[in-house]
């Protein structure tokens, strides 16, 4: 791959430290030893103010809505969000029903979450992967999933969570070796996208 690969990471925690960001940093990583990247993680603990209330995007703030342009322009998307109530966070919804319908598709996405226990686990495949289906995004064929016990503080201590890691981006690389370069659709700043009721 003669081009850096333009990687966008979002994590859907609000709280800093996160055990959230942690994994997106080690996925980051884990990716960065195998192909050129150029990243950027977008942080709802960042952000999430600044659009918790705005129901259209044409009232976003320019930070906001760089952040989701940024989504819509990545060649590749790593999604990771802590699990609440048996799903993703509905702040991390929330963004994504920012994106416009027709940004993801065939876009490559790395679904990944973290939960408290090892009951949660089904939530890449229960809840992420069908959100980004919607969007005909192209999933990844392995998540990552990791528990509060997988980490000592805000450290990754399981060595079976780094070999997960190391697996998922084995099995991604060779998607996106040809990536071709992404390009945003053309998108009217002025025409609200409406939220589902």
């Amino acid at each position: 791959m003669s081009r850096k690969l333009k990687v966008v990471a979002v994590s859907g925690s609000l709280q800093r430290p996160s055990r959230t960001l942690v994994l997106v940093d080690q996925l980051l990583a884990a990716l960065a030893d195998e192909v050129a990247i150029d990243a950027r993680v977008i942080s709802l603990g960042e952000i999430g103010p600044q659009f918790a209330g705005v129901l259209y995007r044409n009232q976003l703030p320019a930070a906001v809505e760089e952040s989701i342009a940024a989504i819509e322009s990545a060649d590749l998307l790593i999604v990771a969000s802590p699990v609440y109530r048996g799903s993703y966070t509905g702040l991390f919804k929330h963004l994504f029903d920012f994106v416009h319908h027709e940004a993801l598709t065939d876009k490559p996405v790395l679904l990944a979450a973290t939960g408290g226990s090892d009951r949660h686990a089904l939530v890449i495949d229960h809840q992420l992967r069908p959100l980004f289906s919607f969007f005909q995004a192209r999933t990844l064929p392995i998540g990552v999933y990791a528990v509060e016990k997988d980490f000592e503080g805000y450290e990754i201590a399981n060595p079976a969570l780094r070999e997960r890691i190391a697996l998922a981006v084995a099995r991604a690389v060779p998607q996106l070796r040809d990536a071709s370069p992404a390009a945003a659709p053309v998108i009217q700043k002025s025409a609200p996208v409406a939220l589902a009721a």
